[in-house]
């Protein structure tokens, strides 16, 4: 399906003027009614439509050209809604709602038959999320049902943090965007079992694996997380994804990086490197160098990593060399996502 025009609601983040709530309801009146519209979470942008509706599922999928495999994620605006959509609530996820939602938290629960087919891609589980951002929450209540919301960008392209980002690459196959800025986190949200007997870890993000175990113990960590080869469990554990135009290598050096950009500037490519406020003037050979954030917050990191993998796309990159960071805290959820866009290379 296309439109002619893509439908733009600008509101303010933290503003619940009469304006911005009329403008927030319209865009809510259109999720009801079957279409597609991309809304700011504090993740990234997600794409909504009414998660017990098939054919507006089926719309999202069309937009983004994602694999009919890839389950998606159900947004809620209040817990009493879980009702509708999952047939058990264990004891380890009213612990881990109660800590954590509203935010960056993801949990996997059996589902209901209401779930509309397409939202769990023939799985029996439903994953399920409160976000924590005052549109997200203002526009899913509006709306009054569950809305299904992947990431609101072509499948496999970085993942949208501003509505820009959203225009630019569904201009014309969505019927609208709400615009409440930039996005805090930056990253999708972890995404967490509870179905099982003991806890599994399906995607890292916002909420680490240390404070998960801080409240219900042992959290298993999926031995598929990095591999491509299995049935998606969850949303975001198959396929490339988050890839920018140029081939991406994540590098563990940062010499072997200065020797690699100066082969690929010898072989006539457009070279990009991404690097940290604390390493940014290092590789000054390089065509397109991106400081991301510093290695003192990697909070900061992930909040401008898709940001800034979009920027090699808009300078022509051919070859990026990335750094890498360490396999812990939040650093986990930013290496799975670089590592998924670079077609799942282990680093150099």
């Amino acid at each position: 399906m296309s439109y002619e025009q893509t439908k733009y609601w600008s509101v303010d983040n933290f503003s619940g003027s009469e304006e911005n709530l009329q403008l927030i309801k319209e865009a809510a009146l259109w999720i009801t009614k079957g279409e597609v519209v991309a809304f700011p979470t504090e993740t990234v942008y997600g794409l909504g439509a009414n998660a017990l509706d098939e054919r507006a599922v089926k719309r999202i999928f069309e937009a983004k050209g994602r694999p009919s495999d890839n389950p998606l994620i159900v947004h809620i605006a209040e817990i009493d809604q879980l009702r509708e959509l999952v047939s058990d609530i264990p004891e380890n996820a009213h612990l881990l709602m109660k800590q954590f939602w509203p935010g960056p938290l993801t949990l996997i629960f059996k589902k209901k038959e209401a779930v509309a087919p397409s939202v769990t891609a023939g799985l029996d589980t439903v994953a399920v999320r409160m976000p924590d951002h005052p549109v997200a929450r203002e526009l899913l209540r509006a709306a009054g049902v569950p809305v299904a919301a992947p990431s609101a960008n072509l499948s496999g392209k970085p993942s949208p943090t501003t509505a820009g980002h959203v225009f630019h690459d569904l201009k014309g196959r969505i019927k609208g965007i709400v615009d409440g800025g930039q996005t805090g986190v930056g990253l999708e949200s972890t995404v967490l079992d509870c179905s099982k007997d003991v806890p599994v870890l399906y995607r890292p993000g916002g909420v680490t694996k240390e404070e998960l175990e801080e409240v219900v113990g042992k959290v298993d960590v999926d031995p598929s997380l990095l591999s491509d080869d299995e049935t998606p469990l969850s949303p975001g554990m198959k396929y490339t994804h988050y890839s920018p135009a140029g081939t991406l290598y994540l590098v563990r050096e940062k010499e072997r990086i200065l020797e690699l950009v100066s082969q690929a500037k010898a072989d006539g490519k457009c070279v990009g490197v991404l690097t940290t406020e604390e390493e940014n003037g290092r590789y000054e050979e390089a065509d397109v160098v991106v400081p991301c954030g510093s290695r003192t917050d990697l909070a900061s990191v992930a909040t401008a990593l898709y940001g800034s993998l979009r920027k090699f796309d808009e300078h022509g990159a051919e070859v990026i060399f990335s750094e890498v960071f360490p396999y812990e805290g939040l650093g986990s959820a930013i290496m799975n996502r670089l590592e998924k866009a670079a077609g799942g290379q282990t680093p150099l």
